[in-house]
């Protein structure tokens, strides 16, 4: 049984696009009608990183504004113990794994 730790996933630019919302700017106006006013890098910034706390005005407006749930918006996902899964070799390759393949130089037959 591999152990993890429950961690929540931000969907908001994935919930974004499947409305054609692409530009971060986009969304500015869409709060700014429901009465959250924030500034343009700070909607940049949530929309690019998972926030470790979200306002539940601010969800409210999000769930408004792009017609969807806060389901929608935020998803638990279990994220494995990385301790864990390396010792019972369950683990991805690490980056000391991914080396490239060295090159073999043949000359064609009959070239000298």
């Amino acid at each position: 049984m591999t152990r993890g730790r429950l961690v929540m996933r931000w969907n908001l630019r994935q919930v974004m696009a499947a409305r054609g919302l692409f530009l971060t700017s986009d969304l500015v106006p869409l709060l700014e009608a429901r009465g959250i006013h924030m500034s343009r890098q700070y909607v940049h910034r949530l929309v690019t990183k998972a926030p470790q706390r979200v306002n539940i005005d601010l969800l409210a407006a999000l769930c408004d504004a792009l017609d969807c749930g806060p389901s929608d918006l935020l998803e638990p996902v279990v994220e494995a113990d990385e301790r864990a899964a390396a010792a019972s070799g369950e683990g991805g390759r690490g980056i000391g794994d991914l080396r490239p393949v060295r090159a073999k130089i043949r000359r064609p037959p009959g070239a000298e």
